[in-house]
């Protein structure tokens, strides 16, 4: 469903959080930001994707925000193979390191990172694990939620879905695997995204109608790239729509 629509505010309550690791594979673990919601538990998971700047203060925060509606929140380190740590600037030579960092990071891996994340999760006691994607790491929430078992997902402005440009979007572009999306999906853009172009906008939406009723294309008039920190109505309004994915049971 292609949908245009701003916003109205939530409440939020205290959390808590704390660095964590990640067992992957037989390899060093993965590094993480893990929030918490005030109480006993247990809580719904949900993973947050970082953007290619690494789990910086602003994924941290989107940690906080989702922790504070009542989540157990994950944000995974993905540059953990090539660069552990990695909190980039966000400015030209941040971008420039992030994007080489991009090209190192392969198909099995993410999915592999994102899988271990869910585990986690699944061992603190979430039983219903959902995923939420900043840019680079909407483009890794969509792929999950063709391969994992995620009760819903939420994509802010995933770029590279319609091609095959960096390596974890081979050997196919990750929209031709929308058919394999078994959870609710939600994807967020603004209409003049410089990175999802209004073409590319237009098959991510008909790529998801056809996948089945389910599923949500949002797109918000005069809203750029990266627009939870540029627009602030869209941005209350995707919140809003967020908290009632991932709050909602999977019907």
């Amino acid at each position: 469903m292609y949908e245009r629509g701003y916003g109205r505010s939530m409440s939020l309550s205290k959390s808590t959080s704390e660095r964590v690791e990640i067992a992957v594979g037989d390899g060093p673990p993965m590094g993480g930001y893990l929030a918490r919601p005030a109480g006993p538990g247990p809580f719904p998971g949900v993973v947050v994707a970082m953007e290619l700047f690494g789990v910086d203060a602003d994924v941290r925060e989107v940690c906080d925000r989702l922790a504070a509606l009542g989540l157990l929140a994950l944000a995974p380190d993905f540059h953990h193979r090539t660069a552990p740590g990695a909190e980039l600037p966000r400015d030209a030579a941040g971008r420039e390191r992030g994007f080489e960092l991009l090209h190192l990071m392969t198909r099995p891996q993410v999915l592999a990172d994102a899988g271990a994340a869910i585990g986690h999760l699944r061992a603190l006691g979430s039983e219903r694990v959902s995923m939420v994607g900043l840019s680079l790491g909407g483009h890794l929430a969509y792929l999950a939620a063709t391969a994992l078992d995620l009760d819903a997902v939420a994509v802010f402005y995933g770029g590279w879905l319609t091609s095959t440009e960096m390596p974890f979007s081979r050997p196919e572009p990750t929209l031709a695997l929308t058919p394999n999306i078994a959870g609710r999906l939600l994807y967020l853009v603004g209409e003049d995204d410089h990175v999802v172009l209004p073409e590319q906008q237009r098959e991510i939406a008909a790529a998801l109608h056809a996948a089945g009723s389910q599923h949500r294309f949002v797109a918000y008039p005069g809203a750029g790239h990266g627009f939870l920190r540029t627009d602030p109505a869209a941005a209350a309004d995707a919140w809003e729509r967020v908290r009632d994915l991932l709050l909602r049971k999977q019907q």
